[in-house]
């Protein structure tokens, strides 16, 4: 009984150690320091090669002759991020926050595959998931100052998605035309694979978008020209989305203000800022008369 106690007492102490969570939470959740800034790297690597095993596993020629080492790897890598885990949910001042943030979840899906192929087979390939942990390479290089830029993006496509549904439903109707006037021009001919409305649709929406597979082609003079209109049609319409969004962009850029901070003389904030982006001095607006 008095081993237990002994034990307990020194899990309870290992738990409420806020030294050790601290020195913890400075090397694993920022890279500021020489030492954060390692084990960032380090992770990076382990999560190339653990995806790099999982891709490797796939291909039976090479997988037959190793599947031992292989193996032995996935599980060394599945324990290491698993340990990873617990240590980034020991030393969080907010756990739970922490379990069900984006990375949180993205961590613990990166583990689980390993676990759950004991009972369910194939799902180790799941392992992947693993890539999107790739993200944190942001912090690494301190790339989250381009954040704003890809936030400008992301307002313009949300802002341009009316007129993309309106241009996609037009894209719709015009691939359905298309597809049933093949499907009557080729539609009679022997052993043609224009046989129904849906692969003729199928067959105008590879080619209009430049794909062409080759698996269906006309064979009819009429048919031939159709398709050579389709192909110029879909050269010219495939800019029109991109056209949108970048007239969206340059709206939205233009929206950010012109005024320029009286301390640093830099322009381009964005719209009701009150404080200069580039140094933080307060910037001086002109009197509206409001």
């Amino acid at each position: 009984m008095r081993f237990f106690s002994k034990m307990r007492e020194r899990v309870d102490a290992f738990l409420h150690d806020e030294k050790l969570k601290k020195k913890l939470y400075i090397i694993i959740f920022e890279s500021d320091t020489p030492m954060g800034k390692l084990f960032d790297t380090c992770l990076i690597g382990f999560i190339i090669a653990s995806v790099l095993v999982v891709v490797l596993e796939s291909i039976r020629s090479f997988s037959y002759h190793y599947t031992l080492g292989l193996r032995i790897l996935e599980y060394v890598f599945t324990a290491f991020f698993t340990f990873e885990y617990l240590v980034r949910i020991y030393c969080s001042p907010k756990p739970k926050k922490y379990i069900f943030s984006f990375f949180g979840i993205v961590d613990l899906l990166s583990t689980l595959p390993v676990y759950l192929s004991f009972f369910f087979a194939g799902t180790r390939y799941l392992l992947v998931i693993r890539v999107f942990r790739l993200i944190r390479v942001f912090r690494v290089f301190k790339l989250f100052n381009f954040l704003k830029e890809g936030n400008m993006l992301l307002k313009s496509l949300r802002i341009s998605a009316p007129k993309i549904f309106v241009f996609f439903f037009f894209v719709l109707i015009l691939v359905t035309s298309i597809g049933t006037i093949m499907y009557m021009i080729e539609g009679n001919q022997p052993g043609t694979q224009f046989n129904n409305i849906p692969n003729s649709i199928y067959w105008a929406i590879v080619t209009m978008t430049t794909v062409g597979y080759g698996d269906i082609t006309p064979v009819t003079p009429v048919g031939r020209f159709l398709s050579a209109i389709v192909m110029l049609i879909g050269y010219t319409i495939i800019a029109v989305p991109t056209g949108i969004v970048s007239a969206t962009m340059v709206g939205q850029q233009r929206k950010r203000s012109k005024l320029e901070c009286p301390h640093c003389r830099q322009a381009g904030h964005e719209e009701g800022a009150e404080y200069c982006k580039y140094c933080g001095w307060k910037l001086d607006r002109p009197d509206t008369g409001k």
